[in-house]
Order: C-alpha cells, then sequence, then structure tokens
C-alpha cells in the first residue's frame, strides 16, 4: 500500500479522536452499493478489505481509511440511440413530429429506464490522519478526488477544520529560484522535467521534458520572467515525485531503498503486509513533510488559523 499523490490538508485544531471513535464516526458514511435509480454512491469502506473489518486502520499512531467511488455507466450515446428509436416509433404513430419539450422528456424516461441495467466501476481513494504532526493526506491526483474523500469525511464527522498549507515562502519562488541560482539544498535532486508560467492571467507556460534545466534555454525562460509552478525532484534518494505550487505532490515514487527495507520485514498474510507497508509509508511521509515545509520556510500557521494545542 503505497501512496502515488499527495494532497495535503492541515488541521486548524488538534485532532483528539481515537481510531475507534473515529471507525465510529464513519459508520454513518458506510459504503453502500448504488441503488437501481442512483448515478452514483461514495462512502467508507475497511481499508484492508473484508466486510467486518474496521474502518479505521491504525499503525503507530497514523489512521487509514480508504473512500469508495462507485458510479453507473451509461454513456450518453446509448441513451440517445435508444430515446430516437422512441422518438420515431411515436412519429410513425401520430404522423407527426415529436416537439422539442417532448423529446427532451422522453430522453430523461429512457434515462431512468436504462439505469438499473448499466454496468458500474468502483475506485477507491486511501487518506490517514497524522494526529502527531496534525495533517489529513490524501492519494488523489486530482481536486475532485480529494473534494469527494474530504467531503464524505466531513459529513461523516459533522465538522472538519482542515485547511491547505500555507508556507511563508511562496513555493513558486523558492523553486524558481533554486533553478536561476542553481543551488538546491543538497538532500534534493532536480530532474530533467519543470513548467514554467509567465505571471499574470493568460500568461505563456513551457513545459520542458528530458531537458538539462540548468541549461542556457531554460536561464533565458527564467531570465524573461517565467516562474516555476512545477518541478520534478528526488528527495534523500527515497522519493521521486512532482511538485507544484500548491505543494500538491503528484506522480510519487517510494524509491527502492525504501521498498528494501519494507521487504526485510516478515510479513505473511495480507493484513501484515498493508500494517508494515502502511507504517513505512507514514513514517517516511511524516518526515518528507516535515522537511518539505522547512524548504518553504515553514507554516504560516497565524495566515492559516491554527489553534496551538
Amino acid at each position: 500500500m503505497w501512496f502515488k499523490s499527495l494532497k495535503i490538508y492541515r488541521f486548524l485544531r488538534p485532532f483528539r479522536m481515537t481510531p475507534e471513535q473515529l471507525a465510529e464516526g464513519l459508520e454513518v458514511q458506510r459504503f453502500s452499493a448504488c441503488g437501481r435509480l442512483e448515478m452514483s454512491s461514495y462512502g467508507f469502506v475497511p481499508p484492508g478489505g473484508g466486510e467486518d473489518a474496521p474502518l479505521v486502520h491504525a499503525t503507530n499512531g497514523f489512521m487509514l481509511m480508504a473512500g469508495c467511488h462507485e458510479e453507473k455507466l451509461l454513456p450518453s450515446s446509448v441513451v440517445r440511440e435508444a430515446a430516437v428509436e422512441r422518438i420515431e416509433a411515436m412519429e410513425r404513430e401520430r404522423g407527426l413530429s415529436v416537439p422539442k419539450r417532448e423529446r427532451e422528456r422522453l430522453m430523461d424516461e429512457v434515462r431512468f429506464d436504462l439505469l438499473p441495467r448499466a454496468f458500474t466501476r468502483s475506485q477507491r481513494t486511501f487518506g490517514y490522519i497524522d494526529p502527531i504532526d496534525g495533517y489529513l493526506l490524501v492519494d488523489a491526483a486530482t481536486d475532485v478526488k480529494a473534494d469527494a474523500f474530504t467531503g464524505a469525511l466531513q459529513d461523516a464527522l459533522g465538522a472538519l477544520p482542515i485547511s491547505l498549507p500555507v508556507t511563508m515562502e511562496r513555493p513558486i519562488a523558492v523553486m524558481t529560484r533554486w533553478l536561476n541560482d542553481g543551488a538546491t539544498p543538497t538532500d534534493l535532486e532536480v530532474e530533467q522535467e519543470c513548467e514554467l508560467r509567465l505571471p499574470g492571467e493568460g500568461g505563456a507556460t513551457v513545459r520542458c521534458r528530458n531537458q538539462d534545466l540548468a541549461s542556457r534555454e531554460i536561464l533565458t525562460h527564467l531570465e524573461a520572467g517565467k516562474e516555476v509552478i512545477k518541478l520534478a525532484l528526488i528527495y534523500g534518494e527515497r522519493l521521486r515525485f512532482m511538485l507544484d505550487e500548491h505543494l500538491n505532490v503528484r506522480r510519487l515514487r517510494f524509491l527502492e531503498i525504501i521498498k528494501e527495507e519494507a521487504a526485510e520485514v516478515d510479513a505473511h498474510d495480507h493484513a501484515g503486509r498493508l500494517d508494515m507497508d502502511f507504517a513505512v509509508t507514514s513514517m517516511e511521509l511524516r518526515m518528507f513533510l516535515r522537511r518539505l515545509m522547512e524548504l518553504f520556510g515553514g507554516e504560516d500557521r497565524r495566515a492559516m488559523g491554527v489553534e496551538e494545542s
């Protein structure tokens, strides 16, 4: 169980719930499959699988959860084709064309009739709470997936006082300085991929892949005023990722040194493997996030409205 993306949220108040209390709260939003006439359904499932397993898997104080999104697959082309057949049959029977308003009603009627027979697909999103450092981390590459997870969590708990992280220094300014000066921190390695953008609405954007970011071409873009909004990095020879201007972490990969450490521990069943992988993942990401915030001058807790414990 290795996260591939990180959407980072800071708790504005200390998270006091125990794993048992959190699991009990999530029961309100336990996943149930789409009903016959529902297009989608979202809820929480046991992270380790098994219907009777708890909705929270706790390891070393970290609390792992899994959201499940199920949706019906009903392509508009299928609905349109069935509706056209029905409309044409009515026109032959009446000898008159069907008015626009009635055509729209028939489209809705056909969609309603087809819905119970539609195929479904489901997708899981993992997230966990680090109550010590005060973070909620969601393995989501898009805001839509992250919002669905946090929305369900808020519905379950009644309140979810979280904020996107705000740092003392702008990530754009720091990443641009790294490339401009050619002096990244010693525990970071810049890879050959970035995205540059000219400030201002509609500013020109340049995407670079497989290119030396210390080259004259990149420096020319920076001298012209473009800023770094995405940058591919390796942290401590342990994590490879793409970092963006909002501190979203995409394409996260745990490098072999970490997976080898996890593999050295015996785990003879699925539950044991999940526990070990999550223990390694959560501890590794705790140290990474502490360093990440430090790289940008630390968190601006006042701007976020964080209550001190």
